[in-house]
């Protein structure tokens, strides 16, 4: 059995991923990693110990207290609202020479599900783990699992941005219609959706997937809006995928500018007409590239319009008793 790592060895670099976290019993998993691994893995959860990588469990003061005193905590973020193009910006962003993109790591999404007075004490320390890179001229990006927008405001904190990846209702009904096993996924959630909704201010009760895929969308997008709304002018840049889409290039080159990062023009557009355009990103042996989705969407519009005419009545309806909702409407 491998020895756990040092102090030193945890904050010298990115190689031992704080993949999850247990306020409870104060413990965080480490991960090993290579700069590779993080190139290839599309989630960081625990998918990555069935895949044998090695593992230490450790006492989180022993960990948070080994920081040194000139920790970086210069991580930029990617949010979405689920199935809006997040893994494939991510992997895009994952090609330039200065980016060390990180995909949904676990710790995230379970400091989501404690109070705020208990992630305040993990935040601050979390967001310098995720801020290792492998070289001092990198920068982490994290993408987080949709349902982590519930805290992206105390992630980003005060001098960190933050990209918020969306798509209007429509598309987003579209797409989980089109999906095989997502609207079913999305009716065993409803009651954690419903909940959430509630605390935000409005309610929704949904009878089929397409109304669950609406609240869904209500609730991700709620939580982006609040987010938006706490969080400092310009820390903030939204993006439509699909507008991404039509000007993949010109976009990737936006996100770039505004997360600080060096990339000429001539990387961005390689990368943006190279192979992972046309693969999906979350399984990349497999085609997928724009064209496959538009006749997906197609398809699924037609298939179920009654359905999904039916959910954006019904998201319209509430929002006509919750301004917060309204506004992601209105987006």
């Amino acid at each position: 059995m491998s020895s756990a790592p040092t102090a030193e060895e945890i904050w010298r670099d990115a190689t031992w991923l704080a993949q999850a976290v247990d306020p409870r019993a104060g413990l965080v998993r480490l991960v090993e990693l290579s700069e590779e691994d993080y190139r290839c893995e599309s989630f960081l959860d625990d998918r990555l110990l069935a895949a044998g990588h090695k593992s230490h469990l450790l006492k989180w003061v022993e960990v948070a207290a080994g920081a040194p005193s000139d920790t970086r905590s210069d991580v930029r973020w990617i949010f979405h609202i689920g199935h809006v193009g997040s893994t494939l910006v991510s992997r895009l962003l994952g090609e330039l020479d200065s980016i060390l993109a990180i995909r949904e790591p676990r710790s995230l999404r379970d400091l989501t599900f404690f109070p705020p007075e208990v992630r305040a004490q993990f935040i601050p320390t979390v967001r310098s783990l995720m801020s290792r890179t492998f070289g001092a001229g990198e920068t982490a990006v994290v993408k987080t699992t949709s349902m982590v927008s519930e805290i992206a405001a105390e992630l980003v904190g005060e001098i960190g941005r933050a990209l918020f990846l969306f798509a209007s209702p429509e598309i987003y009904l579209q797409t989980i219609l089109a999906g095989g096993q997502s609207p079913a996924e999305l009716q065993t959630l409803a009651g954690y959706y419903a909940a959430r909704a509630e605390s935000r201010g409005f309610s929704m009760q949904p009878s089929n997937p397409a109304e669950a895929a609406a609240l869904v969308w209500a609730c991700e997008m709620a939580a982006l809006e609040d987010a938006a709304e706490r969080l400092p002018v310009g820390s903030v840049l939204w993006q439509d995928f699909e507008g991404f889409l039509a000007a993949p290039e010109a976009v990737l080159g936006k996100i770039a500018a505004f997360f600080g990062l060096g990339a000429s023009e001539g990387h961005i557009a390689e990368i943006t007409r190279g192979p992972l355009m046309h693969r999906y990103s979350k399984a990349l042996e497999y085609e997928f590239g724009p064209d496959t989705r538009r006749r997906g969407l197609s398809e699924a519009a037609a298939k179920h319009a009654a359905a999904i005419d039916d959910a954006l009545a019904m998201l319209r309806q509430a929002s006509e008793k919750a301004p917060l909702l309204q506004r992601t409407l209105d987006r």
